[in-house]
C-alpha cells in the first residue's frame, strides 16, 4: 500500500464522509473516491460500506486501520530521519587518536557530542598513531584524528586544538636527572626509546632533526608500541625516549623525570584533521562542537593550516 492512498483510507475512515475527507486532503472527492477503489482493488477487499446517507467501515476496513497508521507515522518518521542527518543532527563519524596522552580530551569531546547532538554516533578508535591515522583519513577508514603532524597533505583540513612541549624522559636514577634543563649534545651516546616511526610521524623526526643538529645520529634500542610502555621502559633504566608534555600530565611515570631543552623548542601542534570537503553534515557538527571543547590556544600566532608536504 502507497502512503498517499493510506492517508487517502485514513481520512475517509476517521471522517466517515467523503467530501469532508477530500477537504481535509486539500482535493476534490472525484479523485479521492478514484484512490478508495484502486486501494480495494489492490487489496481485493471492499473497505467502505458507502450509502446515499452513510460512509461505515467493513471489518477489513477495521483491520487495515492500524496497519495504516504505521505506515504513515513511519514516512514521517523516514522524512524527519533524513532531515535531521541533512542538518547534522544525526548520523555517524569515526574518530582516531594517539591514546593516553589524548584520552580526557577526547573523552570530554565525546560527552559534548552526545549532550549537544545525541543523535549522532561518535565511533572511538585508539591507538591510531598519527601517521597511521593520516592515511585512514585518507582512505576513508576515518573521518577524524586527533594527532600531531609538522605537514598535512593538501587534501586535509585541520583545525588546531593544542600545543605541546617537547621534553626529555630520563630514569630518575640518570647522570642528568637533577638538572633543570638538558642540552642535546649531552645526549648523543645515550640509548634512545622510540615510539613507532614513519612518514610525517613528528617525535620521531623531531628527534632525528634535533640529533643531526648537535652532530650525531641517535642509538635506538627499542621501539616501544605505546607511550604506556615507553614510559615503563626509561622507568626502568632501558634508555631515554623524546617525549610530550601530555605523556607527561597523562600517564603514569614511576621512576621517571622530565626535563626541557635547555634551547627552545617550537611547540608540537596537536590538531583534528578531516579530508577536505567531506559532505558529512555529522562530520561537520563534530568539528563544530570540536571548536568549544577545544578552543585554539589564544596566544598561537602562525596560521592554523600546517604547510602542505612538500
Amino acid at each position: 500500500m502507497e502512503v498517499h492512498k493510506a492517508q487517502a483510507f485514513l481520512a475517509v475512515a476517521e471522517e466517515l464522509h467523503f467530501g469532508r475527507a477530500a477537504k481535509r486532503l486539500h482535493m476534490a472527492q472525484p479523485p479521492l473516491s478514484r484512490l478508495i477503489r484502486q486501494l480495494e482493488a489492490e487489496l481485493g477487499a471492499t473497505l467502505f460500506e458507502r450509502s446515499t446517507r452513510h460512509v461505515t467501515l467493513t471489518p477489513q476496513g477495521e483491520a487495515l486501520l492500524e496497519p495504516a497508521r504505521e505506515l504513515v507515522m513511519l514516512a514521517r518518521r523516514i522524512k524527519d530521519v533524513v532531515r535531521k542527518s541533512q542538518q547534522g543532527e544525526i548520523g555517524r563519524a569515526r574518530l582516531g587518536f594517539a591514546g593516553a596522552s589524548v584520552n580526557q580530551a577526547v573523552g570530554e569531546l565525546a560527552r559534548q557530542v552526545r549532550r549537544l547532538r545525541p543523535g549522532i554516533s561518535l565511533e572511538l578508535y585508539s591507538s591510531q598513531f598519527s601517521h597511521l591515522g593520516l592515511q585512514k583519513v585518507l582512505d576513508d577508514s576515518l573521518d577524524l584524528v586527533i594527532g600531531r603532524w609538522d605537514f598535512l597533505p593538501a587534501e586535509v583540513d585541520s583545525r588546531l586544538v593544542a600545543l605541546e612541549e617537547l621534553l626529555i624522559a630520563l630514569p630518575e636514577s640518570h647522570p642528568l636527572a637533577d638538572r633543570e634543563t638538558v642540552d642535546v649534545e649531552d645526549l648523543a651516546e645515550e640509548a634512545w626509546i622510540v615510539l613507532p616511526g614513519g612518514a610525517g610521524a613528528t617525535l620521531p623526526n623531531r628527534l632525528n632533526t634535533l640529533a643531526m643538529n648537535a652532530g650525531f645520529v641517535p642509538r635506538i634500542v627499542q621501539v616501544a608500541p605505546d607511550s604506556w610502555t615507553l614510559v615503563v621502559l626509561v622507568g626502568a633504566g632501558m634508555g631515554i625516549s623524546l617525549i610530550l608534555s601530555s605523556v607527561r600530565d597523562n600517564v603514569p611515570s614511576r621512576g621517571v623525570v622530565y626535563k626541557p631543552l635547555t634551547r627552545e623548542q617550537k611547540p608540537v601542534e596537536v590538531r583534528l584533521i578531516w579530508r577536505r570537503g567531506d559532505p558529512n553534515p555529522a562530520l561537520q557538527s563534530v568539528i563544530e562542537i570540536s571548536e568549544t571543547v577545544f578552543p585554539a590556544p589564544a596566544d598561537f600566532s602562525v596560521p592554523e593550516d600546517p604547510l602542505p608536504a612538500p
